[in-house]
């Protein structure tokens, strides 16, 4: 007989930071759903947050790795020794309302069709403010930018309510992840590769390729710290989200779409990386730099891990619920500056 309360196994990739993590874990306590397992891989951290875990919440499972494997390595390390129907890949600096597995469990239930559900995403410092890394509900435009329901580039919208119904959006924020574990099966995991940054939405590509959705549950709610892993003028984020973003097209756009759209955005990064320089930020042009050099020595590579994302697809590029518009020319030119 089919459980009311599938397991589901809760995956806490984890680097230092003892604070964080205990009130991450102290929030998890207060959790109402009854059926869930947590898991805290910690990615060779050098202060006490292993004792702390061992010490303070002896019924979290916790595994250790001798060396820092990232978001998606240490996602993927929990998730191959995790056992629950849904799993989901959750930030340390998160704490969640009680309720927010309840109301995930239930609408994946009712839809078997959806294999990632996106949470509430709102900031922990100004719980009136949406959160950076994913807000309302994660939406890619035609040449690859990511944005959210609540947050295009540098704006920041208050939650009023706006986005409260639930709808399908192109990615769920690696903040706080739901996923159905046999859709991870069929479609694969996270690209270790990206080791952080830009990963889920890779993922997320792959489950809309492969006829899949992925959809926002606003009534789920978690509050998030943005920036605790990276700081926000860090060259190796911007490194990875270049880079990661780029490789992301080459491994999931069709051969056609490639030749139309690639060339725009590989302009648009060369528009960047000439305003970083102006501008004297050379922290941003050394991430735009780097994260071009690899790509041009890692193409071989690249081409590689597109056979394995290409193998599952089941849609045309036409037919996934990519942001028609360019939300670069949308924001920039014309100032849009909410996705309403």
């Amino acid at each position: 007989m089919q459980s009311a309360y599938p397991l589901v196994s809760v995956i806490i990739p984890h680097y230092n930071g003892e604070e964080i993590l205990r009130d991450c874990l102290q929030s998890l306590k207060k959790c109402t759903y009854p059926n869930f397992e947590i898991i805290v891989v910690d990615n060779g951290s050098t202060d006490e947050s292993t004792l702390l875990v061992e010490t303070e919440f002896p019924s979290v499972k916790l595994h250790k790795s001798t060396k820092n494997l990232g978001y998606s390595g240490g996602c993927n390390f929990g998730f191959r020794n995790s056992k629950g129907k849904y799993v989901v890949f959750l930030n340390n600096d998160t704490t969640q309302e009680n309720d927010w597995l309840e109301r995930l469990v239930e609408f994946a239930e009712k839809n078997p069709k959806v294999a990632a559900l996106h949470p509430k995403l709102l900031y922990i410092k100004d719980k009136t403010l949406f959160d950076y890394s994913g807000a309302a509900g994660g939406e890619l435009d035609f040449l690859g930018f990511p944005f959210a329901r609540g947050r295009v580039f540098f704006t920041v919208e208050k939650d009023e309510k706006q986005y409260d119904e639930p709808r399908q959006i192109f990615w769920a924020s690696g903040t706080a992840c739901f996923l159905r574990r046999e859709v991870l099966n069929e479609v694969g995991l996270l690209d270790e590769d990206f080791f952080m940054h830009m990963e889920e939405i890779d993922l997320c590509w792959r489950i809309n390729s492969a006829d899949y959705e992925v959809w926002s549950v606003p009534s789920a709610v978690v509050y998030h710290y943005s920036g605790a892993s990276l700081g926000a003028e860090s060259w190796f984020k911007v490194y990875l989200n270049y880079r990661n973003n780029i490789l992301m097209l080459l491994k999931n756009y069709s051969g056609i779409s490639l030749l139309k759209y690639l060339p725009i955005r590989i302009i648009l990064d060369f528009v960047a990386l000439v305003q970083a320089i102006l501008k004297l930020e050379f922290w941003r042009a050394k991430g735009i730099s780097k994260a071009y050099f690899w790509l041009l020595t890692k193409f071989r590579f690249a081409l590689k891990k597109r056979k394995f994302a290409q193998r599952d697809r089941k849609k045309a590029d036409s037919e996934l619920p990519f942001y028609r518009k360019s939300i670069v020319w949308q924001y920039f030119v014309k100032g849009k500056k909410t996705f309403r």
